[in-house]
């Protein structure tokens, strides 16, 4: 289905009709702006149209550099007396560097639609596009989902140019490369892939373009559209793709061999090939000391595994497994389950979806009050609970860690796919007990063994398993002893050898 846009339609050289056809295109809407102008000494030649739309062109830039040029030179018959073409002296009237021309009507309104100011003049079927774009947009602010407590604290923007620019300051090279492409009938955003020539891998870069050529649709008005679309395998609860808000994390992928993404109108950048454990790394890591940094790591990967299989083990003990608990644990736990009044898997998913409704109220309430009301309600409803009877204080225990330590995962995806794995696990304890736990683990690593992201195996490097590639999987090495790049197919190194730093030796 094609829209009226892509309907081909030549200018021509009559201004009357060129000026019907876009306001034809365009209708009455009263933030499109046209203005009849006469310049120069040859009645015959000298009709202007211009057109621009309010908001989306730059007014300092068009008075500046448009008006008052055209103004200044307008009695001046010297100028408009030369023997070159009117449409020539047009553009050397207008002071505008980002000067361009198009006979293709349908190029002038995707130019005007952009922000850009149109001229065209009676005789002639080429417009001038002049470059005024310039609306109002989000100053760079520190990201909001990926906080560091050492590290930028910059963050990309809604706006394509400023996160272009933000990547360039980061990677001051000529080997970074941008592919800029429009995608959406009615949208026509601007998506952007950028890599760096050389180490990222050219199969990647063009598998890449060719399944954003293939999208054809009417809108694209943020990335996870463009996530959809592109991604390996749609039927997972684990990402294949990782988006980032940070310009160090961004230009950090692009150093090993990643590709990005750049959607216009979201400061969410697209990464891939992406495996598992980027997923539980986190730009800070880098910024501290290897042996805290490890530490930390370490930690993330417990907590991921406590958020997704602590409510389903606590469910298979207390059910199945009682003999496992030691004696006085066990009289503990049975004293506390002595009123309740519901089976552990019960109770388990009624504390879990509660504890999950709280946390999407916390979300879209307005900020002031979020906050208070999924703290509140939290301490409130659980509190209330124990004393009713309805669960135990155990479960309360339980439950609250597991939030927790979910809250521990840097990447947000990752972290809800840990949420939705423990609903199924915690009805397979419920069912079968440490077995059913055991069967649905293994069902979860067969499904990760299985997947790809533009190519590369999910579980790499553990999976196929490249002994290299462990130093910076589970632990961080020490920077002087990272040499190799974990994705990239060309340029592989990544420093020469460096001797371990050493303390000068006393003379003696």
């Amino acid at each position: 289905m094609k829209t009226s846009l892509q309907v081909p339609f030549p200018m021509s050289t009559s201004l009357q009709d060129n000026v019907n056809w876009v306001q034809q295109k365009l209708g009455k809407s009263p933030d499109i702006h046209y203005r009849p102008l006469e310049i120069g000494i040859y009645p015959d030649t000298n009709n202007i149209a211009l057109f621009y739309i309010e908001g989306l062109a730059n007014y300092d830039i068009l008075n500046e550099h448009i008006s008052k040029p055209l103004q200044s030179t307008h009695e001046n018959e010297s100028f408009w007396q030369q023997d070159v073409c009117f449409h020539d002296l047009l553009c050397q009237a207008i002071t505008i560097s980002d000067l361009s021309f198009s006979s293709e009507g349908n190029d002038v309104i995707a130019a005007l639609l952009a922000g850009n100011t149109v001229l065209i003049a009676d005789g002639y079927n080429e417009a001038i596009i002049a470059g005024t774009a310039g609306w109002e947009k989000r100053s760079i602010e520190e990201p909001q989902t990926q906080t560091v407590v050492r590290g930028p604290k910059e963050g990309f923007t809604e706006d394509i140019r400023t996160n272009t620019s933000l990547l360039r300051r980061k990677i001051r090279s000529p080997d970074l490369r941008f592919i800029s492409m429009r995608i959406g009938r009615y949208t026509q955003t601007e998506v952007i892939v950028t890599y760096l020539e050389g180490i990222a891998n050219p199969d990647v870069v063009k598998e890449a373009l060719q399944r954003l050529e293939r999208i054809d649709t009417d809108s694209i008005l943020e990335s996870g559209y463009i996530e959809e679309y592109i991604e390996d395998v749609t039927y997972s609860p684990f990402p294949t793709i990782m988006n980032s808000e940070r310009p160090d994390a961004v230009a950090a992928g692009l150093l090993e061999g990643q590709i990005a993404i750049l959607v216009d109108g979201t400061p969410f950048v697209l990464q891939a090939p992406v495996t598992f454990f980027r997923f539980l790394q986190s730009s800070e890591d880098y910024y501290q000391r290897f042996d805290i940094a490890s530490f930390i790591r370490f930690i993330r990967y417990l907590s991921f595994f406590v958020s997704m299989l602590l409510p389903s083990l606590y469910i298979a003990i207390t059910t199945f497994h009682q003999e496992m608990l030691p004696t006085t644990l066990l009289i503990s736990l049975a004293a506390q389950r002595e009123g309740v009044p519901f089976p552990a898997i019960v109770e388990a998913f009624l504390m879990e979806i509660t504890f999950e409704v709280l946390r999407e109220a916390g979300v879209r309430m307005p900020r002031v009050i979020g906050s208070a009301i999924s703290i509140v309600g939290a301490l409130v409803l659980g509190q209330a609970s124990v004393q009713a009877g309805l669960v135990s204080a155990a479960m309360v225990i339980i439950v609250s860690f597991t939030a927790i330590s979910n809250f521990v995962t840097p990447a947000v995806n990752m972290a809800v796919a840990a949420r939705l794995i423990r609903f199924g696990l915690m009805l397979l304890a419920g069912t079968f007990g440490l077995f059913g736990i055991l069967t649905g683990c293994m069902a979860v690593l067969i499904h990760l063994v299985s997947l790809r992201s533009f190519g590369v195996p999910y579980l790499t490097p553990v999976a196929p398993l490249v002994l290299s590639r462990l130093n910076d999987t589970f632990i961080r090495i020490p920077r002087w002893l990272t040499f190799m790049r974990p994705l990239s197919k060309g340029n592989r190194m990544r420093q020469t050898r460096y001797d371990k730093p050493s303390p000068p030796k006393e003379d003696r």
